[in-house]
């Protein structure tokens, strides 16, 4: 049987909102729902750039991977050989030691930076005092062979990139809305690759990540400068009188602007695919890192445990497969197994990735688990000395964050009737099993952490 080709797509802080119920266009992305199992509970587990995209490309938990926050400059100080671990597999290592011709084009964001020569050679110091861009060296490709990227670079009207031989120094720049510009390396990856050899490319769109005001000349701006805010902003967990809900209304027309834009680069890529006849071999997933708040919970960002934050968009284009919805709760870690089960390769998933392979389920041919969860992690930074902790169920979430100076605080949700979590339950009983959950699953993880004797105390059956 052909191997399938994989064409995985991931636009950078695009939240699960913008097809549901953003006042955003998306035609192109609403023509491939309408063709794709759509994961209603798709996650991240660590709604932030670098931890998601280290789990997604390995399967394994922050602690194993060695990618607890985002690589700069200064995390590194904090913690000393931040980094995604040497010889770890990966998706693309796995699929391409079965044939693949693999490839990366756009944003990484796993690669440590290396002092002083990222800051020579890639995008420099910015106004924040770190450093965030680095060169990945040759033998930290982690099974992509073909690569058109960079680390970390947020200047999307100016994008530079290494190509595949390319030492730190020999930078490509480009003068192009980057999003538009990865998609024409993508279209060309497409059309020069042999068609006796499938295909497994990860096309990393950084927009409709910030800075908001960089977009593409053609962008449809004015159509959402002349929407009022409480149109703009529809969800009923955004204060709009309130200096953030009004910083949150200047910002959404320019990122929804940058959304429709984004899916215009998806119907071209779309396109592509009908036009070289690969569309009825080639599965697609169009999915992000994370979310972004945009006003709801009073805050604009990401990196929290709120459904703004953590809920990605995530259809999968399967051929065979008819469209429709599923619930199940697909996790970081399960998209390395996952991706490596769709293409047919199940039992070559390494033993050492920690997600679940959920093509079955996927298929049609494996029920949804009632009982799965996913784990929530947030460690301390400069910016915020507290971590915290969660499990995301069918019916509950709940998350305890612990303070700089170790107390601890906990919220329940019920996930049910509660849309936009603005009402959290005081139920011990549940709590308690909730808590012994929490600590059985960081358990299973390999992730210690200091929170964990509260939990214990919490997990405790209350007594009448």
């Amino acid at each position: 049987m052909k191997q399938p080709n994989i064409l995985f797509i991931l636009s950078d802080q695009f939240r699960a909102m913008c097809l549901e119920d953003d006042p955003v266009r998306t035609p192109h992305l609403d023509a491939m729902a309408a063709q794709s199992v759509n994961l209603t509970q798709a996650v991240s587990s660590y709604p932030v750039c670098s931890p998601h995209r280290a789990m997604l490309l390995t399967g394994q938990h922050p602690s194993r991977n060695g990618v607890p926050m985002n690589l700069n400059s200064a995390n590194q100080a904090i913690i000393p050989g931040l980094g995604l671990r040497d010889g770890l597999p990966t998706w693309a290592s796995v699929l391409h030691d079965q044939g693949y011709r693999t490839g990366l084009i756009g944003k990484l964001h796993t690669e440590p930076v290396r002092l002083p020569e990222d800051e020579i050679h890639g995008e420099g110091r910015r106004e924040d005092g770190k450093v965030w861009d680095a060169w990945s060296p040759h033998d930290r490709r982690f099974g992509f062979e073909f690569w058109y990227s960079y680390g970390c670079c947020d200047r999307h009207l100016t994008p530079h990139y290494w190509e595949t031989d390319a030492p730190r120094e020999q930078r490509t720049n480009v003068n192009q809305w980057s999003a538009e510009h990865e998609t024409d390396v993508a279209i060309d990856f497409l059309e020069n690759t042999p068609e006796d050899r499938p295909f497994a490319l990860f096309l990393s769109w950084n927009p409709p990540h910030q800075p908001f005001d960089e977009l593409p000349p053609d962008a449809p701006l004015a159509h959402y400068e002349a929407m009022s805010p409480r149109k703009l902003l529809v969800r009923g967990n955004v204060d709009h009188d309130s200096e953030t809900g009004r910083e949150a209304a200047r910002i959404a027309p320019m990122y929804y602007a940058a959304v429709e834009s984004i899916d215009a680069q998806l119907g071209r890529m779309l396109e592509t695919l009908d036009r070289l006849d690969l569309t009825d071999d080639t599965i697609v997933i169009f999915t992000a890192d994370h979310g972004q708040q945009m006003g709801s919970h009073g805050l604009l960002y990401k990196n929290v445990p709120w459904d703004e934050s953590m809920r990605l968009p995530c259809l999968m284009r399967i051929p065979g497969r008819s469209g429709g919805t599923t619930p199940a709760i697909f996790t970081s870690v399960d998209i390395a197994p996952t991706l490596i089960g769709l293409a047919g390769h199940g039992d070559a998933i390494p033993s050492d990735m920690q997600g679940r392979d959920l093509s079955r389920v996927l298929s049609g041919d494996q029920d949804v688990d009632d009982d799965e969860a996913s784990l929530y992690f947030r460690w301390p930074v400069d910016s915020d000395p507290t971590s915290a902790r969660g499990l995301l169920t069918h019916h509950w979430k709940y998350v305890v964050t612990r303070e700089a100076d170790g107390t601890c605080s906990s919220i329940l949700l019920c996930r049910e009737g509660d849309p936009y979590e603005l009402n959290p339950i005081d139920n011990p009983e549940v709590e308690a099993a909730l808590a012994r959950r929490l600590v059985q699953e960081l358990s299973d993880a390999d992730e210690d952490w200091e929170g964990t004797e509260w939990l214990l105390s919490k997990s405790e059956k209350p007594t009448n």
